[in-house]
């Protein structure tokens, strides 16, 4: 029986990782970059421009939305530390997606290398 680290490690095979400083390139050049955290996650901070798409929901939001099927957009990918993002990417590559890459490493590794990360705008309620 495969475990959850198994089946990280066996799509870390299979798509393209890139570091954080190819992704600081990649995401200026990006079509799409995609936080695939859970929504607690995404609004304690997320990478400057990314949209939210949980692991749970991303197959789903991809296929659901008419701006979104066009299979050779250029999509990054990430999460906390990569396992999720991995995942991710195996999967959209499975739907047809030609150009996925997961950032190794995650957010974990975007804030050690010294990036910030963006905080969602709060509502004012005065």
């Amino acid at each position: 029986m495969k475990t959850a680290h198994d089946l990280v490690v066996a799509a870390k095979q299979s798509v393209q990782e890139i570091s954080v400083d190819q992704a600081v390139e990649a995401i200026q050049s990006c079509d799409l970059l995609i936080d695939v955290r859970e929504s607690e996650e995404y609004m304690a901070g997320f990478l400057p421009g990314a949209v939210h798409m949980s692991r749970g929901m991303l197959e789903f939001k991809m296929a659901n939305n008419p701006n979104l099927q066009a299979r050779d957009m250029n999509i990054v990918l990430y999460c906390k530390t990569s396992g999720r993002a991995a995942l991710s990417a195996q999967s959209l590559a499975q739907m047809g997606y030609t150009h996925v890459r997961s950032i190794a490493g995650g957010v974990d590794a975007w804030q050690a290398a010294g990036h910030t990360l963006v905080k969602p705008a709060q509502p004012s309620f005065e």
